[in-house]
């Protein structure tokens, strides 16, 4: 009936059918299988670097990067496999090339920024920051974006184009951070003493730093009270602690002293 109505052999038909099926089945094969192998060699990758104490922005960007290469060849494997010319999908690729890259410009400008922050290292894993309006940990920072962690337990996900363009303010990039306090009292209030008692709860906590040393002052005469300012110097990671324990140390000892803050 083939061959009377559309002049085709059967037996022709039949093996270009089988033809077409099996290129189709290899083609599955191969995109299955290079997705499980690609899968199974970035893991391997990563386990290497973490195993070599790489740097773990370095190791996110990497593993992503090669995950996606990988990817690509598997799928232009594939199209060949089901006997597509690759040199006119080449050709018929790059004729689009203006528009995809005009369409992806954002794309592009993050993978450059990610490629940035790398090299110049404003920030690494594990760094806390603040930047495009967003403050947190970072977690990874991979080929297009990076990852925070807020503190509230938040996943924030920003584009590395604008933050490596952008301001970025490091809290854990120094060793060393200085902690502030103006303290806020009644006029007639004995500054002399406030200082003293300011000094010996500051001796009393081995996270302050001799060096630089605490400084107590008397800052500013207003209407709204007498400004003492306590500065004190202690390494990154004793920041927060310090910052509340002296809190209360000074409600305390202030307490205990009838020493009285400002009554708004």
């Amino acid at each position: 009936m083939l061959e009377s109505v559309f002049g085709i052999n059967y037996a022709d038909f039949n093996q270009f059918l089988l033809k077409i099926g099996t290129q189709i089945l290899i083609a599955v094969v191969i995109l299955v299988a290079g997705f499980w192998l690609t899968g199974l060699v970035t893991k391997g990758v990563k386990r290497i670097m973490v195993k070599s104490d790489t740097d773990p922005g370095l190791t996110s960007f990497l593993t992503s990067f090669i995950s996606l290469a990988s990817k690509i060849l598997v799928v232009i494997t594939a199209f060949s496999q089901l006997g597509i010319q690759m040199t006119s999908f080449i050709t018929l690729l790059g004729a689009a090339g203006l528009a995809i890259g005009m369409a992806f410009s954002g794309t592009l400008s993050n993978f450059a920024g990610g490629i940035m922050i790398l090299v110049l290292k404003p920030f690494k894993v594990g760094d806390m920051i603040i930047t495009q309006a967003a403050q947190g940990k970072v977690t990874e920072i991979q080929i297009f974006n990076t990852y925070l962690m807020t503190i509230d337990n938040k996943v924030v996900v920003l584009p590395n184009g604008p933050v490596a363009n952008g301001t970025i303010t490091n809290f854990t990039k120094a060793e060393k951070r200085r902690v502030e306090w103006t303290f806020i009292l009644e006029y007639g209030t004995d500054v002399h003493q406030v200082k003293t008692l300011l000094e010996e709860i500051a001796l009393k906590d081995n996270r302050i730093l001799k060096e630089p040393k605490p400084f107590f002052g008397l800052a500013q005469l207003s209407e709204n009270g007498v400004h003492v300012a306590t500065h004190v110097w202690v390494k990154t990671p004793d920041f927060t602690g310090v910052q509340f324990d002296f809190n209360q140390a000074v409600y305390d000892v202030f307490k205990a002293n009838q020493i009285e803050f400002k009554k708004v």
